[in-house]
């Protein structure tokens, strides 16, 4: 089957360029013929959220591309279609996660189905944005997914605000999968990472991993750690680059008297130095306050690390309450400090661990593959 994809991919950063380059690296090791669009640039710079948007990883995640589609350039968008077109795919598979990218992705897709038998499937990362959802978020969105032959999505509520917008749209849920790729790259050990920060080895480790977001809810995290602290000893690793000031976390830290318990990371960590803060870490907490699925609760499990999280979004879906981690209601700093205190003092680690070792193969790249595999032959296509 030909499968041309258009995303993100290195020398870009974050979730969704190492989604789409895994994604393709595996079509293609399925026997596909999957050429890959990238972007020569993704954003104007003082759209760029952090410091930039360029990897600084030493071992990127790689597969190779073509760089044609500049967002803002109209003139690529027909290049990027010309290209497509003359590849004669089976499938052509585009990536929505925010608005920004309405009129580039409509202009494409619009192209595609009016001028070639080309089906289109759109892989939704997010249907509205997590900061975001009103009205226009939502018009934009409908602008642009309705020109897709189908939809894939990684969480039950993105499929229901999928099919509010389009009832009768062909979406199909899929779990998104792991980032165990990146769980094969290390440059050094745990041991050393608690000695560079003053961990006592046997002080337990919560790890807080990823862009500093409010709707990720770290405010909530530190708050418990007060609540914490009164039954047992634990150290807080937040490790990722600030999109917000982190002197609002600071202060929240020394009003609650928890700053001595916190260790602040604050830069985007290249692939080869991911490892070591999560083998550092005995359970990953992510208290958020919105969302619809989280690459980073993938890239735990790819780390075998247990995962406490809220009940919002589809967190819940992939991180079953006393199975594989511990879910809890959102913003209830009470509730979180419980689940953590209940994680040591019931000695989960292991049980979960072997629980996430177990069910890797639900997570896997290749049931992505056979859900786009599915959806191509629903369409008459064959392999």
């Amino acid at each position: 089957m030909r499968i041309s994809v258009v995303g993100p991919t290195y020398p870009f950063r974050g979730g969704i360029a190492h989604y789409t380059t895994l994604m393709v690296r595996h079509l293609r090791a399925a026997g596909h013929v999957a050429p890959l669009y990238s972007f020569t640039r993704q954003y104007p710079r003082w759209l760029v959220s952090g410091r930039s948007d360029r990897d600084p990883s030493n071992t990127p995640l790689r597969e190779d591309c073509e760089y044609i589609l500049d967002p803002i350039n109209p003139f690529t968008w027909w290049r990027l279609y010309r290209r497509v077109r003359a590849d004669h795919p089976d499938v052509l598979i585009l990536q929505w996660w925010v608005p920004y990218w309405t009129p580039c992705l409509t202009a494409i897709a619009s192209m595609v189905k009016r001028n070639t038998p080309i089906k289109i499937i759109f892989i939704c990362h997010n249907v509205v944005p997590h900061e975001g959802g009103g009205v226009i978020d939502r018009r934009l969105a409908l602008t642009v997914l309705r020109r897709g032959d189908a939809m894939i999505v990684h969480s039950e509520e993105d499929r229901h605000r999928l099919l509010a917008l389009l009832p009768n749209a062909r979406v199909v849920k899929a779990h998104h999968p792991t980032y165990a790729d990146l769980a094969r790259q290390s440059s050094a050990a745990p041991t050393s990472l608690r000695r560079e920060f003053g961990i006592p080895e046997q002080t337990p480790v919560l790890l807080f991993f990823g862009f500093v977001r409010p709707y990720k809810g770290l405010e909530y995290l530190i708050q418990a750690l007060s609540l914490i602290r009164e039954q047992i000893d634990v150290h807080l690793l937040v490790v990722g680059e600030f999109w917000t000031a982190p002197e609002f976390y600071e202060r929240y830290a020394d009003e609650f008297g928890v700053r001595d318990m916190i260790t602040i990371v604050n830069r985007y960590v290249p692939n080869e130095e991911i490892r070591p803060y999560f083998d550092a870490a005995d359970v990953v907490v992510l208290p958020y306050i919105s969302a619809t699925q989280s690459g980073v609760v993938q890239l735990a499990f790819g780390f075998g690390k247990p995962v406490i999280t809220t009940r919002v979004g589809g967190l819940y879906e992939v991180v079953e309450d006393g199975v594989n981690g511990l879910v809890v209601p959102p913003q209830d700093e009470q509730a979180l400090a419980d689940a953590v205190v209940r994680y040591f003092r019931e000695d989960m680690a292991k049980p979960f661990t072997s629980t996430i070792i177990a069910n890797s193969a639900s997570f896997s790249w290749q049931e992505l593959v056979m859900t786009i595999e599915r959806i191509a032959s629903d369409f008459g296509v064959e392999r």
